[in-house]
């Protein structure tokens, strides 16, 4: 399955129930010789992503996840809420008001569609008790910078005092356009940081992808502590590949998760990371340890 492809289409399938995704391969050599303990420290809120584990029952992620000390679930919709509150997990990222994640608020003719979507799927969020619901800016489509900021504003202030009478944040995600999301117009966390200071409403915030701004600025610590207060989630994967975050892939999770940390992050740090080895609970496992600083 190509990567530009993969979540794109694993999201459209678990809106709709029918979600399957698996890869396979040899166990992990290491992962940053990270002590395996299901004994967590504390500081990080953690979750993962329903997609990267498409191929289980979300009852079966859901008490795998709970032996590992995972608090919530990202990613999933109203359909099911029941199941995570049945096991006593948070959805930390709501969806299922996107059209897409190529059609978005940075053009207006798709406004009437999303606001009628947000408007509707807000208060739903609400009195489930959950707090963030994501959204995406779509694709430039030839769109200048400046105009896509001008356009997500005219958009976007239109569900915003819902939002706000509702206690719900609108989260918008910040995606590679190099290798995975071609044209993708929130590439860049100014790009974002500038829609969070055009909009000034704390129910609009930024969901940082490590994987994502890795690949299109790098930088990363550098630029969550610039930009953190406009940061109300993240997002890991193995860069290159998108995979587990072991030996094989460039990033060293520790220091970033550190550097979140000493910022007074108190949200959620979701694993979106696409398992390549048969033990994909092993992988999991392994990531939220090397994550939990």
């Amino acid at each position: 399955m190509s990567k530009d492809l993969s979540r794109r289409t694993a999201l459209k399938n678990i809106v709709t129930g029918t979600a399957a995704l698996g890869v396979s391969g040899a166990l992990p050599a290491f992962a940053f010789e990270q002590p395996v303990s299901t004994m967590l420290k504390g500081n990080v809120n953690h979750s993962v992503c329903r997609w990267c584990f498409g191929n289980m029952e979300l009852n079966e992620l859901c008490i795998e996840a709970k032996k590992i000390g995972i608090k919530a679930i990202d990613l999933v919709g109203p359909k099911d809420w029941p199941t995570l509150k049945k096991h006593g997990l948070y959805s930390s990222m709501c969806n299922g008001a996107e059209i897409n994640l190529v059609d978005g608020w940075n053009d207006p003719q798709f406004h009437a569609t999303l606001i009628k979507n947000y408007s509707e799927m807000i208060p739903k969020v609400a009195e489930a008790g959950y707090t963030q619901l994501i959204c995406f800016s779509g694709n430039r489509r030839g769109k200048d910078d400046e105009t896509g900021l001008k356009n997500c504003v005219d958009g976007l202030k239109q569900v915003l005092p819902l939002a706000e009478k509702h206690g719900v944040v609108l989260v918008m995600e910040l995606l590679n356009s190099k290798v995975d999301h071609k044209d993708y117009q929130c590439d860049h966390t100014a790009w974002g940081a500038e829609l969070c200071k055009r909009l000034g409403s704390e129910n609009f915030k930024l969901l940082y992808d490590i994987y994502h701004m890795q690949i299109d600025e790098g930088n990363v610590i550098s630029n969550i502590q610039t930009y953190h207060q406009y940061i109300s989630h993240y997002h890991t994967a193995g860069v290159p590949g998108r995979h587990e975050l072991d030996d094989t892939q460039e990033l060293f999770y520790p220091a970033i998760i550190k550097a979140i940390v000493a910022t007074g992050f108190k949200g959620y740090l979701a694993q979106e990371f696409i398992p390549k080895y048969k033990d994909k609970i092993k992988s999991l496992r392994d990531a939220v340890n090397i994550c939990d600083v």
